[in-house]
């Protein structure tokens, strides 16, 4: 019995997921000619707009505390989109009985599932050097994120996005 809960921990513990956090940029950029940021004229976030203002506020803290400014006339622009989307159900616990003797067998088996499909949130960081027009770095963020939660915790787990994004940024040579 206690194996069996041990095991159901830990199923439960595993989909509650982190934040996921996939980078890509341009290698050839230099990082230190961005000193000023703004937000992408036409930005259309996908979030409400309550959230889209906790986000700003939070990208915008976190580029203070990188001593980047925010500017009317940027080095760079930043663009956030976002998409929200279901994750299917995979997770099964197999039941099945068996038996069998004298060169003769048979069983029964079935999946039984543990849980629900869940709502993750997908949420794109892209950085675009105003100058040139071009990306030169981006940051795509998968999360749960509970659409109907407090305040409060929209705003908690905005800000813990935006730091495991822009924790990497600027890439290290």
């Amino acid at each position: 019995m206690k194996k069996l809960v041990a095991f159901l921990s830990v199923v439960f513990l595993m989909s509650c997921s982190a934040v996921r956090v996939n980078y890509d940029y341009d290698s050839t950029t230099n990082y230190s000619n961005y000193s000023t940021y703004g937000y992408y004229p036409d930005m259309q976030t996908g979030l409400s707009e309550f959230d889209t203002n906790r986000i700003i506020a939070a990208v915008d803290a976190t580029m203070q505390i990188k001593g980047i400014r925010f500017s009317e006339e940027p080095d760079f622009y930043i663009n956030i989109i976002s998409d929200a989307y279901r994750t299917p159900q995979n997770s099964t616990v197999g039941v099945g009985l068996g038996g069998g003797g004298r060169n003769l067998g048979g069983g029964i088996s079935i999946g039984l599932p543990l849980g629900q499909s869940g709502e993750e949130r997908q949420i794109s960081f892209d950085l675009v050097d105003s100058h040139k027009e071009s990306l030169f770095w981006q940051a795509t963020s998968t999360s749960n994120y509970n659409e109907n939660a407090s305040p409060e915790a929209k705003e908690k787990k905005l800000q813990e996005i935006v730091n495991k994004v822009f924790e990497k940024y600027p890439p290290k040579s």
